[in-house]
C-alpha cells in the first residue's frame, strides 16, 4: 500500500481510518475486559494493544499520521470501559472526557488532508533520528505519546471506579475541564480563520496575543482536570496520579513547544518580536 503511485483521496482516507480505529477500539475493549480486576494494568494493556493495530496500519499505509487521532480517541474508550458506578462524579468526568475528545477529534478531522499527507513533525523526527524510519515511527510517533496519555489517564481509575458525589473538587474539575475544551476550541478556530484570511502570516491576535500557545494551555488544563476528578474521588490514595498532568506539561515544554517554535522562527516574519512581547504559555494581557 505504501508503494502506491497516487495516495488515496480524502474520503477513502477517512474510510481507512474509520476501519483501523474500529479494530483498535474493539481490541482495547477486549483487552481491558480481560484485565478488569487490575484497572491500571488494564489501561496500559488496552492502549498497547490499540497501538499495535495503528502501528501495523501505519507501516502498511506508509504514513505515521494514522496515529494522529489516537490521542483523542482512546481516552474516552478507556473511560467508558472503566466506569464502575454511575455516580455524579463519574458522570461529570465522562462528560468532560467525551466533550474534550469530540472537540479535538473534530479539529483533527477538519484539518486532515488525508493519507497523502504526513505530519511535518514526523518527517522532522525521521530526518533527525539515527534509527530506521520504522523504529522511529514505533517509538517516537506511537509509543512515547501513548505513554504520556497512559499517565494522564491514571486518575480515571478512582474517578470512574470509586466515583461519589461531586463536592468542591468535583465541581472544580468539571468547570476546569469544560473551560479547557472551550479554550482549545476558541484558539483553534481563531487560528483557522486567520490562516484562511492571511495564509502564512504570523498569528498574534485574539487568544494568541495573550500567550503563544493557548491551545496547548487548554490541553494541559484538561489533563489537570482529570487529576482533580481522581483527587475528588480518593484524595488520600491516588494523589500520585498527579504524575499524569506533570508528564503532559513536561511533554509540551520539553518537546512539542520547542519544536513548533523552532519551525515558526524559520517561517514566520516577526516571530522574534512576537516572542519578546508574548508569554509562551501562561497568559498575560497584550501589551
Amino acid at each position: 500500500m505504501s508503494q502506491q503511485a497516487s495516495p488515496p483521496g480524502r474520503a477513502t482516507s477517512f474510510a481507512w481510518i474509520a476501519a483501523i480505529y474500529a479494530i483498535a477500539i474493539g481490541v482495547t475493549f477486549l483487552v481491558m475486559e480481560m484485565e478488569a480486576a487490575r484497572p491500571v494494568f488494564a489501561i496500559g494493556a488496552g492502549m498497547l494493544a490499540s497501538v499495535a493495530v495503528t502501528y501495523a496500519a501505519s507501516l502498511w499505509l506508509g504514513n505515521g499520521s494514522v496515529f494522529d487521532p489516537w490521542w483523542s480517541v482512546l481516552p474516552p474508550v478507556v473511560a467508558l470501559q472503566l466506569v464502575g458506578a454511575w455516580t455524579p462524579l463519574a458522570i461529570a468526568c465522562l462528560i468532560v472526557v467525551i466533550t474534550w475528545a469530540a472537540r479535538l477529534t473534530t479539529n483533527w478531522a477538519v484539518g486532515w488532508a488525508g493519507l497523502g499527507h504526513e505530519d511535518w513533525r514526523y518527517a522532522h523526527l525521521y530526518a533527525r533520528s539515527p534509527t530506521p524510519r520504522w523504529l522511529t515511527m514505533l517509538v517516537a510517533v506511537d509509543l512515547v505519546p501513548a505513554l504520556f496519555v497512559f499517565l494522564g489517564c491514571l486518575p480515571l481509575v478512582p474517578a470512574l471506579q470509586r466515583g461519589g458525589e461531586l463536592g468542591f473538587f468535583g465541581w472544580l474539575a468539571t468547570a476546569l475541564g469544560l473551560f479547557a475544551a472551550g479554550l482549545e476550541l476558541a484558539a483553534d478556530e481563531q487560528r483557522r480563520a486567520h490562516a484562511a484570511a492571511r495564509p502564512g502570516a504570523l498569528m498574534d491576535a485574539g487568544l494568541w496575543a495573550w500567550c503563544r500557545h493557548p491551545n496547548y494551555l487548554g490541553e494541559i488544563l484538561f489533563w489537570v482536570s482529570l487529576w482533580l476528578f481522581g483527587f475528588a474521588a480518593s484524595p488520600g490514595d491516588f494523589w500520585w496520579t498527579a504524575l499524569g498532568p506533570a508528564a503532559i506539561v513536561a511533554l509540551f515544554l520539553g518537546a512539542s513547544i520547542p519544536l513548533i517554535e523552532e519551525r515558526n522562527a524559520a517561517r514566520r516574519p516577526g516571530w522574534a518580536e512576537y516572542v519578546a512581547k508574548t508569554p509562551r504559555l501562561w497568559p498575560r494581557a497584550p501589551r
